[in-house]
């Protein structure tokens, strides 16, 4: 299956310029949906995940379902302000600004294999932020996985040394 084919392009969304990549045409097609979770699962079951991060929001459809297939636990990472008890904090560079998120302080374990998923990779920014999170928590980031990732925005080099699989790489 060619997820190119399944996921709908929205221009200048959610400001001029940008051509938005909307995953919700991919969620609501069964096959694309199963291929989508199967294809992840198999790139990360042999891992020895315990835990599986998902990064707000996107990041926690395809996070949760990873997390059930792995028997994993799930542990989400929100905008500040969203979880309810003690957390920990990270701030990263946007284009004008920075912005934050945060996690739990007891959602990682020291020694807890985690996978860390989110539906996008773009300038690398937000999934830079949150490996450092895991790791400040004593867990040991074994894989990233993201649906759709932007190569000429190379997030990837913010990265680097991590196992990483992208399934659809958009070149423009």
């Amino acid at each position: 299956m060619n997820l190119a084919d399944v996921i709908r392009d929205v221009p200048d969304f959610p400001k001029k310029g940008i051509m938005f990549k909307d995953i919700t045409t991919l969620l609501k097609n069964p096959e694309a949906l199963k291929f989508t979770a199967l294809q992840f699962y198999n790139f990360s079951k042999d891992k020895g995940i315990n835990k599986v991060v998902g990064i707000e929001s996107r990041g926690f459809i395809f996070g949760t379902l990873l997390a059930e297939k792995l028997g994993a636990g799930f542990v989400p990472v929100r905008k500040p302000g969203k979880l309810p008890a003690d957390t920990l904090s990270e701030s990263y560079e946007l284009e004008y600004g920075t912005d934050s998120i945060e996690i739990h302080k007891d959602a990682i374990q020291p020694g807890d294999k985690v996978l860390m998923h989110d539906d996008l990779l773009a300038t690398g920014g937000t999934m830079e932020a949150a490996i450092k999170l895991v790791e400040k928590l004593g867990g040991e980031v074994v894989q990233i996985s993201f649906i759709i990732e932007l190569m000429f925005l190379n997030g990837r080099d913010k990265l680097k040394g991590y196992d990483i699989k992208s399934l659809l790489e958009v070149n423009d």
